[in-house]
């Protein structure tokens, strides 16, 4: 894919404080209040899903050389199964959490791949299982959120949604005592807020909530930013943001600010609600090889959001 970016180092070597600095002291609170939101940092992220190839190490070092604040996991070198990494195994979990601490990050999010949607009772039960493990590794990490999918409607629509309902349920009465929260992605066919807002008011658990993948819900669910985070807004406790070209099967992820999606509205929305989560970004590097290599990309994010934000906060301020 060519890119009209360069590799600028527009953040590299700029601490958080002056990363912060820059939006005045209305993102400064506004970020410190955010759950595991560094008090001097703006509250962006990045998946690992952008970054396949890089090491424990120099994910976390790449995260504080260019003022982001919180890293999501979603798979550590090629490995999707986390709990099964060595960085969090028994004899290794203090250690990790030391590195994190020492680079003034926060992990925003654990990932799971398990999919609320099978209707055979032993499929279900094989994801909750496998939702359950992500759970116990994100209390271990201190983590506050971790996501599942809905993924596949089966079925009727109200069929599926119940089925759906009843895993989240399930999960938050697991993860509740564990201090986690259960985040439901907008994904694959549960990108809709009529649907998503039904599936809350059935799962009706304090410990389930929305990882709002806002490119999907406008792309594939053809919604407004401003009409979802109206019904939605509540729900959503982390995000997922990145930018495209095209529809249905010609969508082409593109980096920040050079496709189709109003993702500095996206951000606005956000800030004017009060959103306290992370801005994280998703670039899907693992499905899509052809994608600019993370070092562009994530430096590209950072530098535009810090942008977006900046403007977001004044806004807010007026």
């Amino acid at each position: 894919m060519q890119s009209d970016f360069s590799r600028r180092k527009f953040l590299a070597g700029m601490g958080a404080t002056a990363a912060a600095a820059k939006v005045g002291p209305l993102a400064m609170a506004m970020a410190a209040d955010a759950p595991g939101v560094a008090q001097a940092g703006l509250p962006l992220g990045f998946s690992t899903l952008g970054c396949p190839t890089w090491s424990w190490d120099k994910i976390l070092d790449f995260a504080k050389q260019h003022a982001f604040t919180g890293v999501e996991l979603r798979g550590l070198q090629g490995n999707m199964d986390l709990p099964a990494c060595a960085e969090f195994s028994s004899g290794r979990m203090e250690q990790s959490k030391k590195e994190i601490a020492a680079h003034g990050l926060h992990i925003s999010c654990v990932d799971s791949s398990s999919s609320m949607h099978e209707p055979d009772p032993q499929k279900n039960e094989a994801q909750l299982a496998d939702a359950r493990r992500f759970i116990d590794l994100a209390s271990a990490l201190g983590v506050p959120y971790i996501r599942v999918f809905g993924n596949q409607i089966q079925g009727s629509v109200d069929e599926a949604v119940a089925r759906v309902a009843k895993s989240l349920r399930h999960l938050g009465d697991y993860s509740g005592p564990k201090n986690v929260t259960v985040l439901i992605e907008s994904h694959g066919d549960f990108v809709h807020s009529s649907t998503l807002l039904e599936i809350f008011k059935q799962a009706d658990s304090p410990h389930v909530a929305l990882l709002w993948d806002a490119n999907h819900t406008y792309v594939q669910g053809g919604e407004d930013p401003a009409f979802t985070v109206s019904q939605l807004g509540k729900y959503i406790r982390h995000t997922h943001l990145k930018d495209s070209r095209g529809k249905g099967e010609d969508v082409h992820y593109v980096l920040t600010g050079r496709g189709e999606v109003p993702v500095k509205k996206q951000v606005q929305t956000l800030v004017d609600i009060g959103y306290k989560g992370y801005f994280s970004y998703e670039w899907e590097k693992v499905w899509h090889p052809d994608l600019e290599e993370p070092e562009i990309a994530f430096a590209d994010y950072a530098e535009v959001m810090t942008g977006y934000l900046k403007d977001a906060y004044a806004h807010r301020l007026k």
